[in-house]
């Protein structure tokens, strides 16, 4: 038997040219740059007599390693600004919960002044005025209104003087839960499920006698209910009267836009307990409230919180003449979502910010 022998010279001679393809594969893998290996590839066929000397391979690798290195580079920047932007907006859209309630100089003494605050924070009804001295920015802000949320039972408790408020697609036919009241149960929820604050929410009718709607004794009819439910829940805090508007038809949509959504604009109502007669301001009779104060410096601070977190969604402050359902805790609100003329939607949108405004709020 013959024995075989390889002759590596002659196998190298005749097979120069598929060694050189081979290397230049081999160091675009190395390289880990499939688009060199094409490029390697694509100059062979134009080179002259199409020759591809390992001198030409190391001058197009190092070409495309400073072409690589710039274009990366280039890319770099235009991410770090793309992400710096990313901050940007976001530090725009998130006010630090640290700051929220730290008044500038400025603010402490434009919120300081009554002239001011009754042209830019506040609405005085014609039947009543605000005192000297009564509204102060900087001492409401600094309030404590926070709740203990360790204990048992209910912290917030959520009611409707008139219950039977609706809304423009409201029908009120299949129930209240049609109108404010559904509007209520969801705060409620929203409250419970998302901040974990145990709410009671009141469906009861105040607003409605002998089968048919009337306001007028609503707030009287409303009182001596809503304080058994306080007597019974000694844990509740603070207490919310929910209402819906009511603006006359060439008064201007209350909406404003809120993460996408047509959302109804809200509004904190307080009573003063003293009315204008015969040109001359006096106490509203029957109609005292010893939580004034704390009452004036929770709907101030909610609506300094909203304008903080969501401008044009709290409409200013109304102030009026009577004691409405104020007295019932220091920390009580009357809050008006849009009017007649907003959709449920709408309504509920207000919802998930005014819980928000609320929780902020209490732990500042």
């Amino acid at each position: 038997m013959q024995r075989w022998s390889f002759n590596y010279r002659l196998f190298i001679k005749k097979n120069m040219t598929g060694l050189l393809a081979a290397s230049v594969f081999a160091v675009a893998a190395a390289a880990w740059d499939n688009g060199l290996m094409l490029k390697s590839v694509a100059l062979a066929e134009v080179l002259p007599d199409g020759r591809m000397t390992v001198g030409t391979l190391a001058e197009i690798y190092d070409k495309e390693k400073e072409i690589k290195v710039v274009t990366e580079k280039k890319r770099g920047v235009k991410e770090d600004k793309e992400y710096n932007n990313e901050e940007n907006n976001e530090e725009k859209k998130t006010v630090d919960p640290g700051k929220l309630f730290v008044m500038s100089e400025e603010e402490k003494k434009l919120y300081s002044d009554t002239n001011y605050l009754k042209k830019n924070f506040y609405i005085v009804d014609s039947r009543t005025a605000v005192l000297d001295g009564e509204l102060n920015g900087e001492k409401f802000i600094n309030t404590d209104f926070s709740i203990d949320t360790e204990g048992d039972g209910p912290k917030i408790l959520i009611f409707h003087t008139h219950s039977h408020e609706s809304f423009a697609d409201s029908n009120m036919a299949i129930g209240k839960e049609e109108g404010i009241v559904g509007t209520g149960e969801y705060l409620k929820e929203i409250l419970e499920n998302e901040y974990g604050i145990e709410t009671l929410h009141c469906t009861e009718s105040f607003d409605y006698v002998d089968s048919r709607m009337t306001t007028t004794g609503a707030y009287e009819r409303m009182e001596p209910a809503i304080e058994q439910i306080l007597a019974d829940n000694p844990s509740i805090e603070i207490a919310i009267d929910l209402h819906r508007d009511g603006v006359t038809d060439e008064t201007k949509k209350l909406v404003t836009e809120i993460n996408g959504k047509t959302t109804a604009q809200i509004m904190f109502f307080n009573g003063l307990c003293r009315i204008y007669e015969n040109g001359n301001l006096v106490p509203a009779e029957g109609l005292d409230n010893p939580y004034l104060e704390e009452n004036l410096a929770f709907s101030f601070t909610m609506k300094y919180a909203g304008d903080k977190l969501y401008p044009g969604f709290v409409r200013r402050n109304y102030l009026n003449a009577y004691r409405y359902s104020l007295n019932m805790l220091p920390k009580s609100l009357l809050v008006e979502v849009g009017a007649q003329n907003n959709t449920k939607e709408e309504a509920m949108n207000a919802m998930e910010p005014l819980a928000e405004i609320l929780v902020s709020v209490i732990n500042k």
